[in-house]
């Protein structure tokens, strides 16, 4: 049975809810530039928050290969955006991702798909991090996963404490990484500098 009728009653509501929060600023939304502004921000968001509608077994669409390397795999600058679940302000940055192969390897642009799944959704960095490296390993029954994201958020830019240079790096460690002190210093040594604000 198609889920059309859902979708489309889901995507009335929200232009509805966008005109009703524009409305509240005391903005006339008849004048030119506002006219579709609902409806334009309504579909913005969907594809914003389309990490909810998406499936693991989509995303990596049975892209995992047989491989008898077992050195470290990093895969970086990975850009990345989502929204912020507190303020649903964006944050917006870089992931670099590390793993230790046990037989089969991950098809290098399903990083990228991972990322951005978890990414559109309204998320808070720390548990970005830890949700792509559990993912990875669960996808590649690898020996380790290490995550570093280093990212800009706007509510700490554009509201509250209004700093502009600030970052914030996340990191997740799984499998040896945990507690192999060389396979941890292998990758972090491997992965670019904190970036700066963007």
């Amino acid at each position: 049975m198609s889920n059309t009728p859902t979708i489309i009653s889901e995507h009335q509501e929200s232009i509805e809810s966008y005109r009703q929060l524009i409305g509240s600023t005391g903005e006339d939304l008849a004048r030119p530039g506002l006219e579709d502004t609902p409806e334009r921000a309504a579909k913005a968001f969907a594809h914003l928050t389309e990490g909810y509608h998406q499936s693991l077994d989509e995303v990596v669409n049975d892209a995992v290969f047989p491989s008898t390397n077992r050195e470290l795999v990093l895969v970086q600058n990975i850009e990345f955006y989502s929204l912020c679940e507190h303020h649903m302000l964006p944050f917006h940055g870089i992931a670099h991702i590390g793993y230790l192969p046990n037989g089969h390897v991950l098809g290098l642009s399903k990083f990228a798909r991972i990322v951005d799944m978890f990414a559109r959704r309204l998320q808070i960095q720390e548990n970005l991090s830890e949700q792509v490296a559990q993912t990875i390993m669960d996808v590649t029954g690898c020996r380790g996963v290490a995550v570093v994201m280093d990212a800009s958020h706007m509510c700490m830019m554009m509201r509250g404490v209004s700093k502009q240079h600030s970052t914030t790096r996340s990191t997740a460690m799984l499998g040896e990484y945990v507690h192999d002190n060389q396979a941890r210093n292998e990758f972090l040594g491997a992965v670019p500098k904190r970036q700066p604000a963007f």
